[in-house]
Protein backbone atom coordinates (compact mmCIF):
# COMPACT_ATOMS: atom_id res chain seq x y z
CA UNK A 1 0.00 0.00 0.00
CA UNK A 2 1.79 3.28 -1.29
CA UNK A 3 1.84 6.64 1.85
CA UNK A 4 0.78 9.64 0.25
CA UNK A 5 3.82 12.26 0.81
CA UNK A 6 2.07 14.44 3.16
CA UNK A 7 1.94 11.63 5.56
CA UNK A 8 3.78 12.04 9.21
CA UNK A 9 5.06 9.35 11.08
CA UNK A 10 3.83 9.94 15.16
CA UNK A 11 5.17 8.56 18.22
CA UNK A 12 2.92 6.02 20.13
CA UNK A 13 2.81 8.36 23.12
CA UNK A 14 2.95 11.53 21.45
CA UNK A 15 -0.69 13.30 20.51
CA UNK A 16 -1.54 14.35 16.92
CA UNK A 17 -1.84 18.66 17.30
CA UNK A 18 -4.50 19.96 15.12
CA UNK A 19 -3.52 21.75 11.99
CA UNK A 20 -3.17 25.28 12.66
CA UNK A 21 -2.88 24.88 16.78
CA UNK A 22 0.31 26.46 18.04
CA UNK A 23 2.89 24.62 20.30
CA UNK A 24 2.56 25.54 24.17
CA UNK A 25 6.69 25.02 24.64
CA UNK A 26 8.58 28.15 24.21
CA UNK A 27 11.08 28.29 21.32
CA UNK A 28 14.76 27.18 22.06
CA UNK A 29 16.56 30.55 21.94
CA UNK A 30 19.12 31.04 19.55
CA UNK A 31 22.74 31.55 19.71
CA UNK A 32 24.51 35.18 18.39
CA UNK A 33 27.09 33.68 15.86
CA UNK A 34 30.69 33.60 17.61
CA UNK A 35 31.77 35.99 14.47
CA UNK A 36 29.46 38.66 15.68
CA UNK A 37 30.75 38.30 19.68
CA UNK A 38 34.17 38.46 19.14
CA UNK A 39 33.56 41.84 16.54
CA UNK A 40 31.62 43.25 19.63
CA UNK A 41 34.23 43.18 22.00
CA UNK A 42 36.69 44.36 19.37
CA UNK A 43 34.24 47.35 18.71
CA UNK A 44 34.67 48.00 22.68
CA UNK A 45 38.59 47.74 23.33
CA UNK A 46 38.46 49.91 20.34
CA UNK A 47 36.40 52.43 21.95
CA UNK A 48 38.24 52.48 24.86
CA UNK A 49 41.82 53.03 23.33
CA UNK A 50 40.08 55.91 21.66
CA UNK A 51 38.99 57.22 24.81
CA UNK A 52 42.11 56.65 26.29
CA UNK A 53 43.71 59.02 23.48
CA UNK A 54 41.42 61.85 23.42
CA UNK A 55 42.18 62.16 27.06
CA UNK A 56 45.74 61.55 26.56
CA UNK A 57 47.84 64.93 27.49
CA UNK A 58 44.90 66.56 29.89
CA UNK A 59 45.71 67.97 33.23
CA UNK A 60 43.13 65.47 34.50
CA UNK A 61 45.10 62.56 33.33
CA UNK A 62 48.22 63.45 34.79
CA UNK A 63 47.12 65.45 37.79
CA UNK A 64 44.11 63.61 38.88
CA UNK A 65 45.60 60.11 38.89
CA UNK A 66 43.74 59.14 35.34
CA UNK A 67 43.73 55.61 34.89
CA UNK A 68 41.72 54.15 31.19
CA UNK A 69 40.13 51.25 33.25
CA UNK A 70 39.11 53.49 36.17
CA UNK A 71 38.32 57.09 35.02
CA UNK A 72 37.23 58.09 38.42
CA UNK A 73 40.58 57.47 40.39
CA UNK A 74 42.09 60.30 41.92
CA UNK A 75 45.56 61.20 42.85
CA UNK A 76 45.85 63.03 46.70
CA UNK A 77 49.62 63.56 45.71
CA UNK A 78 48.76 66.17 43.47
CA UNK A 79 46.32 68.00 44.62
CA UNK A 80 48.28 71.13 45.12
CA UNK A 81 49.31 70.93 41.14
CA UNK A 82 45.51 70.17 40.38
CA UNK A 83 44.07 73.19 42.86
CA UNK A 84 46.68 75.87 40.32
CA UNK A 85 45.65 73.64 37.15
CA UNK A 86 42.16 73.52 37.65
CA UNK A 87 41.97 77.58 38.98
CA UNK A 88 41.05 79.02 35.31
CA UNK A 89 42.19 82.71 36.85
CA UNK A 90 45.83 81.61 37.88
CA UNK A 91 46.17 79.94 34.74
CA UNK A 92 44.97 83.40 32.85
CA UNK A 93 47.31 85.23 35.25
CA UNK A 94 50.35 82.92 34.08
CA UNK A 95 49.83 83.66 30.61
CA UNK A 96 49.38 87.24 30.94
CA UNK A 97 52.02 87.94 33.12
CA UNK A 98 54.47 85.79 30.56
CA UNK A 99 52.90 88.02 28.00
CA UNK A 100 53.62 91.31 29.47
CA UNK A 101 57.16 90.48 30.17
CA UNK A 102 57.84 89.42 26.90
CA UNK A 103 56.23 93.11 25.66
CA UNK A 104 58.35 94.35 28.22
CA UNK A 105 61.64 92.72 27.20
CA UNK A 106 61.33 93.53 23.86
CA UNK A 107 60.39 97.34 24.64
CA UNK A 108 63.50 97.25 26.53
CA UNK A 109 65.69 95.79 24.00
CA UNK A 110 64.86 98.39 21.45
CA UNK A 111 64.90 101.97 23.26
CA UNK A 112 68.31 101.03 25.32
CA UNK A 113 70.65 101.69 22.87
CA UNK A 114 68.83 105.23 23.10
CA UNK A 115 69.60 106.44 26.22
CA UNK A 116 73.05 104.62 27.52
CA UNK A 117 75.54 102.83 25.85
CA UNK A 118 75.43 98.60 24.62
CA UNK A 119 78.96 97.84 26.25
CA UNK A 120 78.44 99.44 29.75
CA UNK A 121 74.36 97.34 30.23
CA UNK A 122 76.51 94.04 28.98
CA UNK A 123 79.12 94.27 31.85
CA UNK A 124 76.11 94.54 34.02
CA UNK A 125 74.78 90.95 32.46
CA UNK A 126 77.96 89.03 32.26
CA UNK A 127 77.61 86.78 34.57
CA UNK A 128 77.10 83.01 34.95
CA UNK A 129 75.37 79.75 36.67
CA UNK A 130 78.04 79.95 39.27
CA UNK A 131 77.60 83.61 40.07
CA UNK A 132 73.31 83.46 40.00
CA UNK A 133 74.13 80.72 42.51
CA UNK A 134 76.87 82.04 44.55
CA UNK A 135 74.85 85.98 44.66
CA UNK A 136 71.33 84.24 45.69
CA UNK A 137 73.07 82.83 48.60
CA UNK A 138 74.89 86.15 49.44
CA UNK A 139 71.47 87.69 49.57
CA UNK A 140 69.50 85.54 51.55
CA UNK A 141 72.82 84.65 54.17
CA UNK A 142 75.14 87.98 54.03
CA UNK A 143 76.12 87.66 58.23
CA UNK A 144 79.08 85.45 57.21
CA UNK A 145 80.76 87.05 54.07
CA UNK A 146 83.89 88.74 55.08
CA UNK A 147 85.36 90.27 52.02
CA UNK A 148 83.02 92.91 50.34
CA UNK A 149 85.45 94.85 48.54
CA UNK A 150 85.41 95.06 44.60
CA UNK A 151 88.44 94.12 42.68
CA UNK A 152 88.78 96.50 40.03
CA UNK A 153 91.02 95.99 36.93
CA UNK A 154 92.89 99.15 35.65
CA UNK A 155 90.58 101.24 36.87
CA UNK A 156 87.47 99.39 35.71
CA UNK A 157 85.80 97.08 38.08
CA UNK A 158 85.90 92.85 37.17
CA UNK A 159 82.84 91.28 35.48
CA UNK A 160 80.44 90.06 37.74
CA UNK A 161 81.17 86.54 37.31
CA UNK A 162 84.54 86.90 38.69
CA UNK A 163 83.40 88.91 41.52
CA UNK A 164 80.63 88.12 43.80
CA UNK A 165 80.86 91.88 45.20
CA UNK A 166 80.13 93.30 41.87
CA UNK A 167 76.02 94.79 41.48
CA UNK A 168 74.65 92.68 38.50
CA UNK A 169 71.38 93.73 36.66
CA UNK A 170 70.64 90.12 35.95
CA UNK A 171 68.99 88.86 38.80
CA UNK A 172 66.90 92.24 39.29
CA UNK A 173 65.87 91.86 36.39
CA UNK A 174 64.40 88.38 36.31
CA UNK A 175 63.68 88.61 39.88
CA UNK A 176 61.28 91.54 38.44
CA UNK A 177 59.40 89.04 36.08
CA UNK A 178 59.33 86.30 38.08
CA UNK A 179 57.45 88.59 40.74
CA UNK A 180 55.09 89.77 38.54
CA UNK A 181 54.22 86.56 37.15
CA UNK A 182 53.79 85.29 41.03
CA UNK A 183 51.78 87.89 42.43
CA UNK A 184 49.38 86.98 38.72
CA UNK A 185 48.88 83.45 39.88
CA UNK A 186 48.33 84.56 43.67
CA UNK A 187 45.78 87.02 42.58
CA UNK A 188 44.48 84.36 39.87
CA UNK A 189 44.01 81.81 43.28
CA UNK A 190 41.85 84.56 45.24
CA UNK A 191 39.63 85.48 42.06
CA UNK A 192 41.08 89.17 41.65
CA UNK A 193 43.11 88.91 38.97
CA UNK A 194 42.73 91.39 36.04
CA UNK A 195 44.87 92.23 33.00
CA UNK A 196 44.42 95.87 34.99
CA UNK A 197 44.97 94.77 38.09
CA UNK A 198 48.66 93.26 36.96
CA UNK A 199 49.53 96.32 35.35
CA UNK A 200 49.07 97.73 38.24
CA UNK A 201 51.51 95.52 40.12
CA UNK A 202 53.59 96.55 37.30
CA UNK A 203 53.67 99.85 37.06
CA UNK A 204 54.04 100.83 40.69
CA UNK A 205 57.15 98.80 41.09
CA UNK A 206 58.51 100.29 38.55
CA UNK A 207 57.75 103.74 39.36
CA UNK A 208 58.97 103.40 42.69
CA UNK A 209 62.38 101.73 41.55
CA UNK A 210 62.59 104.96 39.37
CA UNK A 211 61.88 107.25 42.34
CA UNK A 212 64.32 105.26 44.41
CA UNK A 213 66.94 105.74 41.38
CA UNK A 214 66.35 109.53 41.28
CA UNK A 215 65.97 109.91 44.41
CA UNK A 216 69.27 108.43 45.69
CA UNK A 217 71.38 109.90 42.94
CA UNK A 218 70.11 113.50 43.85
CA UNK A 219 71.19 112.66 47.71
CA UNK A 220 74.51 111.82 46.37
CA UNK A 221 74.85 114.76 44.56
CA UNK A 222 73.35 117.51 47.07
CA UNK A 223 75.46 115.69 49.89
CA UNK A 224 78.56 116.00 47.69
CA UNK A 225 79.78 112.60 48.35
CA UNK A 226 82.67 111.37 46.11
CA UNK A 227 81.83 107.96 45.23
CA UNK A 228 82.40 105.13 42.03
CA UNK A 229 78.69 104.18 42.71
CA UNK A 230 76.60 104.74 39.06
CA UNK A 231 72.94 105.06 38.55
CA UNK A 232 72.88 101.52 36.97
CA UNK A 233 74.70 100.18 40.13
CA UNK A 234 71.93 102.08 42.46
CA UNK A 235 69.51 100.63 40.14
CA UNK A 236 70.79 97.13 40.90
CA UNK A 237 71.15 97.39 44.45
CA UNK A 238 67.25 98.81 44.50
CA UNK A 239 66.51 95.91 42.27
CA UNK A 240 67.53 93.01 44.50
CA UNK A 241 64.48 93.40 46.28
CA UNK A 242 61.92 91.67 43.91
CA UNK A 243 64.02 88.31 45.13
CA UNK A 244 62.87 88.46 48.27
CA UNK A 245 59.20 89.75 47.51
CA UNK A 246 59.53 86.93 44.73
CA UNK A 247 59.93 84.30 47.15
CA UNK A 248 57.95 85.88 50.37
CA UNK A 249 54.85 85.45 47.73
CA UNK A 250 55.64 81.75 46.85
CA UNK A 251 56.28 80.75 50.79
CA UNK A 252 52.84 82.53 51.46
CA UNK A 253 50.97 80.79 48.53
CA UNK A 254 51.59 77.62 49.74
CA UNK A 255 51.50 77.69 53.08
CA UNK A 256 50.09 80.31 55.23
CA UNK A 257 50.34 84.41 55.84
CA UNK A 258 52.51 83.88 58.89
CA UNK A 259 55.07 81.84 56.52
CA UNK A 260 54.80 85.06 54.48
CA UNK A 261 56.03 87.61 56.91
CA UNK A 262 58.53 85.49 58.65
CA UNK A 263 60.24 85.00 55.18
CA UNK A 264 59.82 88.65 54.21
CA UNK A 265 61.16 89.57 57.69
CA UNK A 266 64.33 87.14 57.23
CA UNK A 267 65.03 88.66 53.83
CA UNK A 268 64.72 92.53 54.81
CA UNK A 269 67.15 91.97 57.35
CA UNK A 270 69.25 90.15 55.41
CA UNK A 271 69.19 92.89 52.45
CA UNK A 272 69.41 95.76 55.34
CA UNK A 273 72.84 94.05 56.09
CA UNK A 274 74.37 93.70 52.62
CA UNK A 275 73.47 96.34 51.74
CA UNK A 276 75.15 98.56 54.56
CA UNK A 277 78.32 96.36 54.39
CA UNK A 278 78.20 96.76 50.81
CA UNK A 279 77.83 100.61 50.01
CA UNK A 280 79.93 101.18 53.40
CA UNK A 281 83.36 99.75 51.53
CA UNK A 282 82.74 101.86 48.14
CA UNK A 283 81.38 105.11 49.84
CA UNK A 284 82.54 105.54 53.20
CA UNK A 285 86.57 106.00 52.60
CA UNK A 286 86.33 107.53 49.66
CA UNK A 287 84.39 110.42 51.85
CA UNK A 288 87.17 110.50 54.43
CA UNK A 289 90.12 110.85 51.80
CA UNK A 290 88.13 114.18 51.13
CA UNK A 291 86.23 115.58 53.32
CA UNK A 292 88.38 114.31 56.49
CA UNK A 293 86.96 112.10 59.22
CA UNK A 294 83.98 113.20 60.61
CA UNK A 295 81.83 115.01 58.35
CA UNK A 296 82.01 113.22 55.60
CA UNK A 297 81.80 110.07 57.18
CA UNK A 298 78.28 111.22 58.96
CA UNK A 299 76.88 112.23 55.42
CA UNK A 300 77.81 109.14 54.46
CA UNK A 301 76.66 106.64 56.69
CA UNK A 302 73.16 109.05 56.54
CA UNK A 303 72.85 108.10 53.10
CA UNK A 304 73.56 104.13 53.44
CA UNK A 305 70.94 104.26 55.99
CA UNK A 306 68.56 105.84 54.35
CA UNK A 307 69.68 103.44 51.01
CA UNK A 308 69.41 100.40 53.32
CA UNK A 309 65.76 100.81 55.17
CA UNK A 310 63.89 102.30 51.90
CA UNK A 311 64.19 99.14 51.08
CA UNK A 312 62.02 96.61 53.63
CA UNK A 313 59.27 99.10 53.32
CA UNK A 314 59.17 99.10 49.85
CA UNK A 315 59.36 95.01 50.01
CA UNK A 316 56.15 95.36 52.74
CA UNK A 317 54.63 98.11 50.37
CA UNK A 318 54.69 95.96 47.17
CA UNK A 319 53.81 92.73 48.05
CA UNK A 320 51.15 93.31 51.07
CA UNK A 321 49.11 94.55 48.32
CA UNK A 322 49.14 90.80 46.92
CA UNK A 323 48.64 88.72 49.53
CA UNK A 324 46.52 90.84 51.84
CA UNK A 325 43.48 89.65 50.49
CA UNK A 326 44.44 85.77 51.00
CA UNK A 327 42.29 83.51 52.44
CA UNK A 328 43.95 81.58 55.37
Amino acid sequence: MDVPSEYRATKPNQKRRPKGQRSSQPAPPQMAPPQQAYYNDFNTQNQQQQNYMQNFGQPDMFFSGYNPGNPGATGPEMQFAQQYLNNPMANMAMQYGSSLAGQGKDIVDKNIEKYMSSSKVKYYFAVDTAYVGKKLGLLFFPFTHSDWSIRYNQDEPIAPRYEINAPDLYIPSMAFVTYLLVAGMVLGTQDRFTPEQLGTQASSALVWLIIEMLAFSLSLYVMNLKSGIKYLDIIAYCGYKFVGMTVSLLAGVMSTNTVYYCVLLWFCLALVFFLMRTLRVQIVPQSEAEDGHTRGTKRSLYFILSVSLVQPLLMWWLSSSVMIYRRI
